[in-house]
């Protein structure tokens, strides 16, 4: 005989649901496929079982048996970085409106990890995927090429993209805010790059095609270090005793541009008269610096909702005649500049 102890170990079954509602299994399962299938006054009775068993469905039979499990994968560099987390409202926006779910990993901007995490995502037999990152090891590839799912990478737009992309032009965004220091008459810029993702990258490529238009000089401080704002005003004081004569930093994200703000006016310096600050992605921080922070401004919900809607789209059977969707980008130039 059970003791209490394991009988309360155990998860309520479908058939517990049943007893407690006085009906059968294949009517509580009926209920379960679609609560419309069911007489009212049955319905009422098998939810109330279910709230008072605190029953949870096991889906594990329709995803063994290869139907939709209507769950979408998401992979993402990192859990606590504000830009994704605006990614991650866009989403799950769209995909909750349509009855599905999210499973999250996360690879620390890591391939290797990635790769791992797309393999633990397709062994749940998730319907899609949308990937954080266009760059990928070639089993990751393999394994997405098997597993025959939708797949929108975003952020980025991709020359050949896997599936679909919806993602901004982060070479051109870091060419224009550059630009617009050229253009304010700043000539030492330094460009601030942590990290060294490949958006980070992209930026820096941005920086130097607009430096090399205008007959400057690139100086480009970067470490492997995550983002962060004791960082920031780290990077700065590596630049200014590089370049004492600097004026101006371009800062590939708003985390460092905010560090070397501060730092900046700890040093002494006036801002924007003696050092201009820029960053990118235009986080809520720059708003409350003083003076407000000149950015980048990357629409990350809008890139998040619309991923969602086309990876739908796909399992809907639309087709898309452009893989790649530009988004587009915006330059806040605030008092920092």
């Amino acid at each position: 005989m059970p003791t209490a102890n394991a009988s309360r170990a155990r998860r309520p079954s479908l058939q517990d649901v049943a007893d407690l509602a006085a009906t059968s299994k294949m009517t509580v399962s009926r209920y379960l496929k679609s609560s419309d299938l069911v007489a009212e006054k049955t319905r009422r009775r098998i939810a109330e079982a279910m709230e008072t068993l605190g029953y949870i469905p096991n889906r594990a039979p329709d995803i063994l048996s290869h139907a939709k499990s209507r769950a979408i994968g998401v992979l993402l560099p990192s859990m606590s970085n504000q830009v994704f987390s605006s990614l991650v409202h866009g989403i799950e926006e769209a995909v909750s409106a349509r009855g599905y779910h999210t499973l999250y990993g996360h690879y620390c901007y890591d391939m290797d990890q990635e790769e791992r995490q797309v393999e633990q995502l397709l062994s749940f037999h998730v319907d899609g995927l949308i990937l954080c990152e266009t760059e990928h090891t070639p089993r990751t590839l393999r394994m997405l090429e098997v597993a025959r799912v939708p797949v929108v990478e975003v952020m980025e737009l991709p020359e050949r993209p896997i599936d679909l992309a919806v993602g901004l032009d982060h070479r051109a965004a870091a060419r224009d805010m550059t630009g617009a220091l050229l253009a304010r008459g700043r000539r030492r810029i330094a460009y601030l790059a942590a990290r060294l993702d490949r958006r980070t990258l992209l930026r820096e490529e941005g920086y130097r095609q607009a430096l090399s238009q205008a007959g400057q000089e690139p100086l480009v401080i970067q470490t492997q270090e995550h983002s962060s704002f004791s960082l920031g005003g780290e990077m700065l004081r590596r630049a200014l005793a590089a370049a004492p004569d600097l004026d101006a930093v371009f800062c590939t994200n708003d985390d460092i541009a905010a560090g070397a703000l501060l730092a900046a006016r700890q040093a002494g310096l006036e801002v924007p008269r003696q050092l201009a600050v820029a960053g990118f992605n235009a986080l809520d921080i720059g708003l409350a610096l003083e003076p407000r922070l000149a950015s980048v401004i990357t629409p990350r919900e809008r890139i998040g909702r619309l991923a969602a809607e086309r990876l739908l789209g796909r399992l809907d059977g639309i087709v898309y005649q452009d893989a790649a969707l530009d988004v587009g980008y915006a330059l806040r130039l605030d008092g920092s500049i």
